[in-house]
């Protein structure tokens, strides 16, 4: 049983990390391959914040509460399909490409 609840996690890790690179994809136009880049150079460079970071900022553009650098509507609209689960999948991904 232990077995296949571990077996069970991986597999939910795995998944959730090819999701995230899955999700990062349409990201990679304006923030880079590796979230290099400032997006519309305007941006923060993304890849040198932490998952919480990018969870809390990718929340608060969802709900339209942020606008840093005038980018509010822009990445509400990115991310207004994001439910918890990929803006998660998405920032741990990110997060995991720091510089």
């Amino acid at each position: 049983m232990k077995k296949m609840i571990l077996l069970a996690m991986g597999l939910s890790v795995m998944l959730s990390a090819a999701d995230g690179a899955g999700l990062y994809k349409k990201c990679a136009a304006c923030h880079g391959m590796h979230g290099e880049k400032k997006a519309l150079g305007k941006s923060d460079v993304i890849n040198t914040m932490s998952k919480e970071e990018l969870i809390t900022s990718l929340k608060d553009y969802k709900a339209g509460t942020r606008n840093t650098k005038g980018m509010g509507a822009l990445m509400k609209g990115q991310v207004a399909s994001y439910d918890e689960a990929q803006i998660t999948a998405v920032s741990e991904y990110i997060s995991s490409m720091k510089q």
